[in-house]
């Protein structure tokens, strides 16, 4: 899937519907728990990655291989004592033409971040920047953490209000047409709530009910497949 399809395709939808997607597709749902520094902020991109060790170089080093419409993830080991990206390294990235940048640590800057425009992801703000410089490892552009999960450039990466998630390249096109499909049934369950039929009436609950006296292994989840219903727990 290129730039232009990926962004016109996750247009009309969530991170969300993504996720549940990655589930019916069995593909391991990566999320991380980070903030758009600028509310409604998203992206999507193929991940640019990059390990921070104290300087800057390392970014841009990273964008002189990155391509148009990619995302920066820098990793910075989560840490909450410094930031790792301000405004000159995010205006860099949008000088190259990427699509954003996902922190898994710290930003500053916010104020001009927000007055640039490009779409930046991280677990907050603090003023102070790099610390002291460390050891840059050997794969400091080979791959980045960000959360529990290891990402690289044979991923996409997707945000919104919801947080980061993260999909293989080559299992998009399934994981999108799935989220598309969830988006819809969605949609017609939410009209049909608004139009006063209730939600337990549309996936059937009281026939759940009855079914779990008789057989408590079949979980709502497995009902929920069965007529169609398209809410995950």
């Amino acid at each position: 899937m290129d730039h232009p399809e990926l962004r016109r395709r996750f247009a009309t939808l969530t991170t969300a519907h993504l996720a549940d997607a990655c589930l019916r597709a069995q593909v391991p749902v990566r999320c991380a728990r980070l903030h758009s520094v600028e509310p409604g902020g998203r992206l999507a991109g193929r991940v640019t990655p990059a390990r921070h060790a104290g300087s800057v170089d390392v970014f841009l080093e990273a964008l002189e291989s990155a391509g148009p419409g990619d995302v920066l993830v820098v990793d910075n080991g989560g840490r909450l004592d410094e930031a790792c990206v301000g405004d000159l390294v995010v205006l860099e990235a949008q000088a190259a033409g990427l699509a954003g940048v996902v922190i898994w640590g710290l930003h500053r800057d916010t104020a001009d971040i927000r007055a640039i425009g490009l779409p930046v992801f991280s677990l907050g703000a603090t003023p102070t920047g790099p610390l002291r410089p460390r050891a840059r490892p050997d794969d400091a552009l080979g791959s980045a953490v960000a959360g529990d999960w290891t990402v690289d450039a044979s991923d996409l990466v997707l945000g919104d209000d919801d947080g980061v998630l993260f999909v293989p390249a080559d299992r998009a096109g399934e994981v999108f047409a799935l989220a598309e499909t969830i988006r819809d049934t969605e949609r017609r369950q939410a009209d049909q709530i608004r139009a006063g039929v209730s939600l337990r009436d549309q996936v059937r609950f009281g026939a759940y009910l009855a079914r779990r006296q008789q057989e408590p292994a079949p979980t709502f989840r497995d009902h929920l497949r069965a007529v169609g219903g398209a809410i995950e727990v």
